[in-house]
């Protein structure tokens, strides 16, 4: 067991995503997304975690499947196309992990979608939290408009743009 990351967990709470994330940057966030959505028929959410709880870190849970739990708990994979994506942050960790549906990951792949995490991770190690979010999503939203353009579809909003604090 990592207790450096145990401490993490422990002193990372719900205070720190309020500072990291005020309601302006949450408004902008949201924005962000609905903005992006207008150019594809992909769909975006965006998840902030303060930290795990015990038993997941005595359990050394990863981001990753956290993430993953969190993809299914928000029915992200619930589209029509297959095509929505998760991008979330669990914030003791400074860790940001992108989980894709098949229909799009499929179309993208691994590497593309850890380049838009290591870039926002830059952004967050500065203290610029609602930018790197929002450049997240604006670099998600390429890969959605160029495998998944607007078309005869209505580009109907399947998925809450509000995002996610747990």
């Amino acid at each position: 067991m990592d207790f450096t990351r145990v401490l993490r967990h422990l002193f990372t709470g719900p205070l720190a995503v309020r500072k990291a994330f005020p309601a302006t940057a949450l408004t902008a966030i949201e924005h962000a997304i609905a903005q992006s959505e207008f150019g594809h028929r992909g769909e975006i959410r965006f998840a902030v975690e303060a930290a795990l709880d015990m038993l997941p870190l005595v359990r050394a849970t990863s981001a990753h499947d956290r993430a993953i739990e969190v993809f299914s708990q928000l029915r992200v994979w619930d589209t029509e196309h297959n095509n929505g994506i998760l991008i979330y942050l669990l914030l003791a960790d400074h860790n940001v992990e992108i989980v894709a549906d098949r229909g799009i990951d499929a179309k993208v792949g691994h590497e593309k979608w850890e380049t838009i995490c290591r870039e926002m991770e830059t952004h967050f190690s500065q203290g610029k939290f609602e930018s790197g979010v929002i450049s997240g999503i604006q670099a998600v939203g390429c890969h959605l408009h160029e495998h998944f353009p607007l078309g005869r579809e209505s580009g109907e909003n399947e998925l809450s743009n509000r995002p996610v604090i747990l």
